[in-house]
């Protein structure tokens, strides 16, 4: 598949034209034919965790909402909902339920794996719940196989009845392997299929110095630092895309993060830690992080395991302080997750019962505050939370803060772009901005045809910035074309700047933009997202399209097109838009909506015509059927030219109101495409305006097949001419 795109920003309906660096089209609202409605629900609840204890440890279970009071960055917060969450009795959990695990049906879905209507399945009241993540991606066997003894025997004898427990694991790709279940079967089970060939490959390189480096023979020592920034963005992502599964259940979610250190690489990586804390805050998940490499020793030498070390870094001691720098690093990030978001990590201990217990401890009893922030502000900026109770000899344990969310005008450019992304996923669409889009077929040869595409946004829905006498927007366009609704073969991303002498001007029209693909016969899915960015809405319009194989046809023919509008292309040659002939461009019009002041131009395409003995006079297809019948000149035709004959009528009811003079065809236009091209060119002013039915007729007149393809046209009222007062 390759994909063509040209920008034509057409104000259609007067003529004027804007050029920018991209393509685009533009039509009128709605999308016809979807039933589907999205409906947002913007909600502001912040939810803080308060675990409570008096002097001696234990926790404390009696205090009510009037006892606490909340501060968000020093200004007190008004609480509005309160819970208490009891797991600690096993009464209070109840009986074991089964196990909410397996592959989701249709309609279907638990929480990690949830069908597209049905909400999850799994009461949490009361049970404490934790995920199991193994992070297998630069594991050693040894570091693997320490991993998956200490979540055994912690099942094997800590696990209680309140617990549910659901296993993720991320190696070449993220995997859930068992779903939320307090089935100590089925837990160890899945643990015991965990193989130490599950991770390695994805530790992190070197930085491009062999001095401390171990001696690999190697000529140079290779820079790894841009995939040590991947590897670490891998990591987090992962994190933050599970953050955004547990979200669906309001209850305290514990993670616990079985890693062996996250090394970022200087700030490249801060953009993604901090959308993952982010994330877990708004899910409820507090992540409890555990350093599965336990106490480390670093012998100057480097460990037995490895080849001796490149320079004199073993004999200053440098090795050593490097090696105590980067485990410090590596372990920094963990305890940064950690702590934004209310957990614990631990660190240099070769025992891994504690974190298991802490979980247990932190989520057996534990106060839920939700309140509604008194800054507006959308800035994503981090506000420090802090809570007091009106117990002198109380503890309380809670998050340090959360980052608020960004409106359009906070987000930066990486989060822009992952927003159309996320909206080109998405499964209902966006009405913000309307969008409409309409296709044309054109053959390239037997095996490969032309899709054209047009988008459409109405020019009102377009805010215009006046900067440099001139008033400016950004147009953002991001598609797909998918084979059979499945299998991504095509795609578009383009910026499209508009810069215009009066806003009001484009406020009256439609802007358009015009794109291609390159395509094989089958059925497509096309997608296409708009987002003008002064205000960040949104539109997207999609539709099935079905590119016919030609071979079989009686008369193949390509798409009709009309327009009202031909415009002057900038480059000399265009050899894939096959609307693109004498560097002139015609722009189509997808509502087929025209003023008796226009002119109809109408573009399609027959293949492969039949060749035989002609002798009738020959009409050279042009600018119209008056021209062509009336002073094309009469040739001496040969044994293997084609005829070909067209004409178009204008249909109201059964009354044929008009029908154009024939137009005959005796030569292939194109023949590197055994093509006949017809454009024709049809003045409307003799109309009246009113709703027709456009029939255009087309004859293969040597081997007898034709086609009469009809489209629905309207011819508006004239718009009534302004009248200004005489100057005195």
């Amino acid at each position: 598949m390759r994909r063509t795109s040209k920008i034509v920003s057409a104000l259609a309906a007067a003529g004027l034209l804007l050029h920018s660096a991209g393509p685009l089209i533009a039509q009128q609202s709605g999308q016809a034919g979807r039933n589907e409605a999205r409906i947002e629900v913007t909600t502001e609840l912040v939810l803080v965790n308060v675990v409570a204890h008096d002097k001696k440890g234990n926790l404390v279970k009696d205090l009510k909402k009037e006892d606490f009071t909340l501060f968000e960055d020093g200004k007190k917060q008004q609480i509005s909902t309160f819970d208490f969450e009891n797991v600690d009795e096993l009464a209070t959990a109840g009986a074991a339920e089964a196990t909410v695990s397996g592959a989701a049906g249709p309609g279907q879905g638990t929480l990690l794996h949830s069908g597209k209507k049905a909400p999850p399945s799994l009461d949490a009241r009361d049970r404490r719940l934790m995920l199991l993540f193994f992070d297998f991606s630069a594991m050693d066997p040894e570091q693997i196989d320490r991993s998956v003894d200490a979540a055994k025997k912690f099942i094997s004898t800590k696990m209680q009845p309140a617990d549910l427990i659901a296993l993720v694991s991320l190696a070449t790709n993220m995997r859930v392997d068992l779903d939320f279940t307090d089935n100590k079967n089925k837990l160890l089970a899945a643990l015991s299929a965990y193989t130490t060939g599950e991770g390695q490959g994805f530790d992190n390189g070197s930085t491009g110095t062999a001095e401390g480096a171990a001696e690999t023979s190697g000529s140079f020592t290779p820079d790894d630092t841009d995939f040590n920034t991947f590897s670490a963005d891998r990591k987090l992502l992962a994190l933050q895309s599970l953050m955004q599964a547990l979200g669906k259940l309001p209850q305290k979610k514990s993670l616990i993060y079985f890693s062996n250190g996250i090394s970022q690489s200087g700030v490249d990586n801060q953009s993604a830690l901090r959308a993952t804390t982010a994330s877990a805050v708004k899910a409820n998940v507090s992540i409890y992080s555990l350093d599965i490499r336990g106490l480390q020793a670093f012998p100057p030498g480097g460990e037995a395991q490895s080849a001796s070390l490149h320079g004199q870094s073993a004999y200053s001691g440098a090795s050593v302080l490097n090696d105590l720098n980067g485990n410090a690093a590596s372990q920094d990030t963990l305890a940064t997750l950690s702590a934004d978001t209310g957990g614990k990590a631990f660190f240099d201990s070769n025992d891994f019962s504690g974190v298991f217990s802490q979980v247990q401890k932190d989520s057996s009893a534990y106060y839920v505050l939700g309140f509604t922030s008194n800054n507006p502000l959308k800035d994503g900026r981090f506000r420090r939370l802090k809570v007091q109770v009106n117990r002198p000899d109380l503890k309380l344990d809670f998050r340090s803060g959360y980052y608020a969310g960004r409106d359009f005008e906070h987000l930066n450019r990486a989060d822009r772009e992952q927003q159309l992304e996320d909206e080109l996923a998405a499964q209902l669409p966006r009405v913000d901005v309307p969008l409409y889009a309409g296709s044309a077929f054109f053959r390239r040869d037997e095996s490969h045809y032309y899709l054209a595409v047009s988008l459409v946004i109405p020019g009102s829905q377009i805010p215009f910035v006046t900067e440099k006498e001139k008033d400016n927007a950004t147009i953002d366009i991001i598609g797909t074309v998918q084979e059979g609704g499945k299998f991504p073969v095509g795609r578009l991303r383009d910026t499209v700047k508009l810069a215009v002498d009066s806003a009001q001007q484009v406020r009256r029209k439609n802007v358009q933009y015009n794109t291609g693909f390159v395509l094989a016969p089958g059925s497509y899915h096309l997608k296409f997202v708009v987002r003008e960015n002064q205000t960040g809405r949104m539109g997207s319009f999609e539709t099935d399209v079905q590119v016919p194989d030609l071979r079989r046809a009686p008369l193949k023919m390509s798409s009709v097109v009309l327009s009202s509008l031909r415009t002057p292309i900038a480059n000399k040659k265009s050899e894939t838009n096959p609307l693109v002939r004498d560097q002139m461009e015609l722009v189509p019009n997808i509502t087929h909506v025209f003023s008796p002041d226009q002119h109809l131009y109408l573009q399609y395409e027959v293949y492969d015509a039949a060749k035989g003995k002609n002798s009738s006079p020959a009409s050279v297809p042009g600018n119209g059927p008056q021209s062509a019948a009336k002073d094309a000149p009469v040739t001496k035709q040969s044994r293997d030219s084609v005829r070909v004959l067209t004409s178009i009528e204008f249909l109201q009811g059964t009354t044929k109101v008009y029908e154009s003079k024939q137009v005959v065809a005796n030569e292939v236009t194109a023949p590197d495409r055994k093509a006949v091209i017809f454009q024709i060119d049809l003045p409307l002013q003799t109309l009246k305006p009113g709703l027709y039915l456009c029939q255009v007729n087309v004859i293969d007149d040597v081997a007898g097949s034709f086609s009469f393809p009809r489209f629905p046209l309207l011819i508006r009222e004239p718009a009534p001419a302004a009248t200004t007062k005489a100057a005195d």
